[in-house]
């Protein structure tokens, strides 16, 4: 079965910071490019981050570079999202996604993508 499911959100005061994973079962990330999207409630979906799977090079939206730092774990055939400096702005559902572009071209679409997690809390609150 595939699937992919995230872990590690939680409450955090600003300024903390978190590490999410993005578990993959039942296929090799070897094959996909991972994107990283949140959704704040009443807001549209939003693409943070994306790895490749061909050289590991990550992209990130404006608003969290120098903050979020994306990278794969190909023994754990995982992809980890550090998360720094959190903001209370961060808060959202974040969720990961396999597309099988391995160089992230396009991936701030959700179409491109084939596999989504179920989504991890983060709330940034004091």
């Amino acid at each position: 079965q595939v699937q992919l499911v995230e872990s590690g959100g939680g409450l955090v005061q600003p300024g903390g910071s978190l590490r999410l994973s993005c578990a993959a079962s039942g296929f090799s990330l070897d094959d996909y490019a991972i994107g990283w999207f949140r959704q704040a409630p009443g807001k549209e979906r939003e693409g943070v981050s994306c790895v490749s799977s061909i050289d590991g090079r990550a992209y990130y939206t404006d608003s969290v570079k120098g903050r979020f730092t994306t990278v794969r774990d190909n023994a754990r055939n995982a992809v980890d999202l550090q998360i720094d400096s959190l903001k209370p702005e961060d808060t959202a559902a974040y969720y990961c996604a396999a597309t099988p572009i391995k160089g992230c071209s396009g991936w701030g679409n959700s179409y491109v993508y084939d596999f989504w997690g179920q989504g991890t809390q983060v709330t940034v609150s004091s």
